[in-house]
């Protein structure tokens, strides 16, 4: 440990808003720019650790301002008991049902906690939660918000171009405009790539989900929450008569929820995103329960995150190892007209990053230091 005497000084929370290099739309909000929850965990010594989220209230209920209110409520609880990793997980034991009213607010906290502890040992955060070295090459998804036909056709030809073959789109209430949106990948060699849509809970029951999606005629290998969250009784039907797998995202955001979850494991994705499960250790605990029950798994990522948020998502990515179906965000300047370190961390050809190519992923805590935002 370093000079200082192991103790938390000051947590500061702010609100981070950096202007999206063009706008990203989909059914449930349309956005310019990141709406993120920004803590600073201070230690007595000086050091600095600092924690990513993006509460969203259409995902958890959650604000900037009820993240700011959390921070605010717990902050000296915080800064009188967590020392290290265990009076941490003591922590959250024992406030479990604030942590999962307020799981985004909880994870800016969390990473602020661990990348400041990690520091002071002069580890990486995975030496710090006793998990292999981060190292590998991460391929990531590519995401097309919904568009008109032209201005979607346009990036989905220059993902292809990238070597993107993984691809997200994000329906819309117009079958029509949505057709010709996926007429794009017509053009491609069918077997050399794989689409899944991305509703947010458009329709309200699964047979306007059923009719709505035949309507748009198109065979993708997953669609992500086509109704309104929570209704996981009515989602195998629309598995069954569409032949393809449920991504569950809203409607799962904690672990306890894998027992609603019917059989067959095969027909169920969970979105892990670090935000929305309430931080690292809550997602390594979903990780592992779902890899327990059978079922796979996406890495998420909100829209707007930054390097912090993508280089804390690495973790679990490797944890899920085969169980990961496909893994979402490393935008990085792509998307935000700056970043919150130098370089940043984001997928480059064939939508891959590469671990080696980063050697600041081996530094203390997250290896974030070059605070730019």
């Amino acid at each position: 440990m370093s000079s200082g005497d192991g103790r938390i000084d000051k947590l500061g929370f702010r609100e981070l808003r950096i202007p999206f290099k063009m706008a990203f739309r989909h059914a449930s909000a349309e956005r310019a720019e990141t709406e993120t929850a920004w803590v600073e965990a201070i230690g007595a010594d000086g050091t600095v650790g600092s924690g990513e989220s993006c509460p969203r209230p259409y995902v958890t209920g959650e604000t900037l301002a009820s993240a700011g209110e959390f921070v605010a409520r717990h902050g000296d609880s915080l800064r009188r008991n967590v020392r290290d990793v265990d009076t941490l997980k003591t922590w959250m034991t024992t406030h479990h049902a604030d942590i999962d009213a307020n799981p985004a607010a909880w994870c800016a906290v969390e990473l602020a906690v661990l990348d400041l502890l990690a520091k002071w040992m002069c580890v990486p955060v995975e030496a710090l939660l006793s998990l292999p070295p981060l190292v590998g090459r991460f391929r990531y998804t590519a995401v097309l918000g919904d568009a008109s036909a032209n201005t979607f056709h346009a990036m989905a030809e220059q993902y292809w171009l990238m070597g993107f073959r993984e691809f997200k789109v994000k329906l819309s209430h117009d079958h029509v405009r949505d057709r010709e949106k996926m007429a794009v990948f017509a053009q491609w060699p069918e077997g050399t790539f794989r689409v899944r849509a991305d509703v947010n809970n458009l329709w309200p029951r699964a047979e306007e989900a059923v009719a709505a999606l035949r309507r748009i005629d198109y065979p993708f290998f997953a669609v992500e929450e086509p109704i309104a969250k929570d209704r996981h009784a009515e989602l195998p039907h629309i598995a069954r008569m569409l032949n393809c797998a449920i991504v569950l995202d809203e409607s799962f955001v904690r672990r306890e929820q894998l027992s609603l979850l019917e059989d067959p494991p095969s027909q169920w994705l969970i979105n892990v995103r670090v935000s929305k499960m309430g931080g690292m250790i809550r997602s390594l605990e979903v990780v592992e329960a779902a890899r327990g029950h059978g079922v796979d798994l996406v890495l998420g990522a909100q829209v707007g995150e930054t390097s912090l948020l993508t280089r804390a998502a690495l973790t679990i990515a490797r944890a899920a190892g085969n169980a990961l179906v496909a893994q979402e965000g490393a935008f990085g300047t792509w998307l935000l007209e700056r970043d919150v370190c130098h370089p940043p961390l984001m997928f480059g050809a064939d939508g891959v990053l590469d671990a080696a190519v980063y050697p600041m992923v081996a530094g203390p805590g997250f290896g974030i230091d070059r605070l730019a935002g």
